[in-house]
């Protein structure tokens, strides 16, 4: 009988060893799970610095944008000024007495223009017969620039001959350019005109006094 329950006692020795063994595992898979959330949780974090790339990219484009509209470039070659046509400018005529009496032809730029007077003497003629002044200086013109107040001047000297002999006009026709499309009459009062003279465009009225 003895050896029978030694036998028995290592039978149910071995069975406990056995369900000691099944029951380990179960009891060790509950550790594992619990890594499974701390690296679900972990995953969103990489994500984060992608969300502040987009608007980096925004600020950066409106600075170099912003000039390509705006001002324009300060390089940019200022048009040039045309020759003045008598459309484009003023004229006016007043006697003066410096000199034995002559008449002073002043020309300015229109409002907004911007022009060259050529580098010449004003056309200057009286009455339809077309009774033209000569040049009365020998040096040669400068062309002048005009605009806004800028101004020239030029004298017309009516009368260069001793004689009584003269027609009296009350307008002398300008014209800056020769020949010119579009002449204008002045008033100038009743004047003796015979062989008449006119100076160069000058910049400055004393400049322009006609001497003979």
């Amino acid at each position: 009988m003895r050896p029978r329950r030694l036998v028995l006692t290592a039978v149910a020795v071995a069975a406990l060893a056995v369900t000691a063994t099944a029951c380990g595992p179960e009891n060790s898979d509950p550790a594992p799970a619990a890594s499974g959330p701390a690296t679900t949780a972990a995953a969103p974090a990489p994500a984060a610095p992608a969300a502040t790339t987009a608007p980096a990219s925004a600020p950066a484009g409106a600075p170099t944008t912003a000039p390509a509209t705006g001002k324009p470039s300060a390089s940019a070659p200022a048009q040039a000024a045309g020759t003045c046509a008598t459309k484009d400018v003023v004229l006016t005529a007043k006697a003066e007495s410096q000199a034995g009496g002559y008449i002073l032809i002043t020309v300015k730029a229109k409002p907004g223009v911007t022009c060259t007077l050529a580098a010449r003497r004003p056309v200057i003629a009286f009455g339809s017969g077309g009774i033209e002044a000569a040049k009365a200086e020998q040096a040669a013109a400068q062309p002048i620039r005009l605009s806004g107040s800028e101004a020239a001047y030029a004298g017309v000297m009516t009368k260069t001959t001793k004689d009584n002999q003269a027609i009296q006009f009350s307008d002398v026709i300008v014209g800056v350019n020769d020949p010119d499309p579009d002449p204008v009459s002045l008033p100038i009062g009743p004047t003796n005109v015979d062989k008449p003279i006119v100076t160069n465009w000058h910049s400055k009225p004393a400049e322009a006094v006609p001497v003979h």
